[in-house]
């Protein structure tokens, strides 16, 4: 019979928060077991962040090459070698994958383990190795960072349409003649844009009636603009019926505003959601509670009902952005380790969708404003008024900001234009400091730059 052995915090999962706690937890002098199902740095380094964002930058090149003439400079003819693009992406997810593991590997007192986990009780842990061997665990101390997975709908015939999620998608050394995406989220919008500007004919499918739902409406419709008038088809408040695909060749049945609509495309993206990692780690055996959609659920630093197991990064059902698992783990390591009171109670959640021009987001919308029955006022602007989006010919979308209209405090933002991520840190980085919008309004910015606008945008303000 296998011996148990005995740790003092067992960290499953290895992405951005599950590795640098660990780390933290080895390092503060606990004995401490890193279990990683597959490889080291989760979703973002293989599958999210760092692969699509290297891929979305070969098709911003795509494109900047193809309207270069706009600034004067022409180019006879240029192409796109989809090997290339996918070997550049493997060599810089392998780099990071690397570096990750190497500083695990360096560090004392943690065992990184290649297996997958499931509970035997709240206490203890069976592994399956990588190696076909099974090892058990024990600790008084867990820490949950397994994440999430595409959502796999239930649609008639899909299973055996050779469809692509946005993992497998990752690997395929052919560019789309037309690809079909079941889903419009965030995740969509960004392939959709990247592989219409590699080539393809792109179709959303979108269930909701309301293209990007959680956004304000000046805001989505703007996004919807801006991709339709590219080239993208967007169909909203369209069910999937029935997908029909064998090899390079795919179609999708829906129902479109009551009528029967057969789409074809040569390759089929399912986009449709996450679904949380919880259901192969026997987590029913350790008495940890999860809601209806099977996310686990946690107080507000993050302890599952199980006061000695924590829950990390997407699997807790909360916001599915890499900045916020990395705050997860920030706060379960300050409380742990330093008898700490840190919190994700009214912490701000930034984030930045990545299609071209960028969104990038912070505090509430106009629409929550409104529904919180607060007295805001609204300061927007459109791109084409930023001196520095014309003179770099980027002068699609507009800056937006809610702000209080006794305190003159941002509550937040929404900039929908070139370095829109960026610009959006400016203004968290004065909600955080408490800073009014005067403040940006009546203070001298460099010049000519994309931030020097905020100076614009607050003189709307009445």
């Amino acid at each position: 019979m296998a011996t148990t052995k005995q740790y003092d915090a067992i960290v499953i999962g290895s992405g951005v928060a599950g590795t640098p706690l660990a780390k933290k937890l080895a390092k503060a002098g606990l004995k401490t077991a890193l279990i990683e199902k597959r490889w080291v740095g989760g979703t973002c380094t293989n599958d999210g962040c760092t692969p699509t964002k290297t891929m979305i930058a070969s098709a911003r090149e795509a494109y900047q090459a193809g309207r270069c003439s706009e600034l004067g400079v022409t180019i006879n003819g240029f192409s796109v070698s989809i090997d290339a693009v996918i070997d550049r992406k493997d060599e810089i997810v392998q780099r990071f994958r690397n570096h990750a593991e190497e500083d695990i590997l360096d560090t004392k007192n943690l065992t990184l383990i290649y297996g997958t986990a499931t509970f035997l009780d709240d206490k203890t842990v069976e592994v399956h190795t990588a190696k076909g061997t099974k090892q058990t665990l024990k600790a008084e101390q867990i820490f949950i960072n397994t994440g999430t997975r595409t959502t796999i709908p239930d649609i008639k015939g899909l299973n055996d349409s050779g469809y692509l999620t946005s993992t497998t998608i990752l690997d395929l050394r052919e560019i789309p003649e037309h690809l079909v995406i079941v889903g419009g989220g965030y995740i969509s919008l960004e392939f959709s844009q990247m592989y219409h500007r590699f080539g393809s004919k792109i179709t959303i499918l979108e269930q909701s009636p309301d293209f990007m739902k959680k956004e304000d409406r000046d805001v989505a419709d703007e996004v919807h603009n801006i991709l339709t008038s590219d080239g993208i088809d967007i169909f909203t408040g369209c069910k999937v019926e029935q997908v029909n695909g064998e090899p390079n060749s795919v179609e999708v049945q829906v129902t479109l505003a009551g009528k029967k609509k057969t789409i074809k495309g040569s390759h089929l993206l399912v986009a449709a959601g996450r679904t949380p990692n919880t259901d192969e780690i026997n987590i029913v055996a350790a008495g940890i509670k999860l809601n209806e959609r099977g996310y686990i659920i946690t107080n507000n630093k993050l302890q599952t009902n199980k006061k000695h197991i924590y829950a990390l990064g997407e699997v807790n059902g909360g916001p599915k952005f890499t900045q916020i698992a990395f705050d997860d783990y920030r706060i379960v390591s300050e409380n742990v380790l330093n008898n700490g009171k840190a919190t994700i109670a009214k912490r701000l959640v930034p984030y930045c969708i990545f299609i071209d021009p960028q969104l990038g987001r912070v505090g509430i919308t106009e629409k929550e404003a409104k529904e919180q029955g607060l007295d805001y006022k609204v300061a927007k602007l459109p791109m084409r008024l930023v001196a520095r989006a014309i003179e770099t010919s980027n002068t699609k979308g507009f800056y937006k900001a809610i702000v209080d209209a006794k305190t003159h405090k941002i509550l937040g933002a929404a900039i929908l234009g070139e370095q829109g991520g960026e610009i959006v840190t400016v203004l968290q980085v004065a909600m955080m400091g408490g800073l009014t919008y005067d403040h940006l309004r009546n203070s001298p910015i460099a010049h000519p730059t994309y931030a020097e606008s905020l100076n614009n945008l607050f003189a709307k303000v009445e």
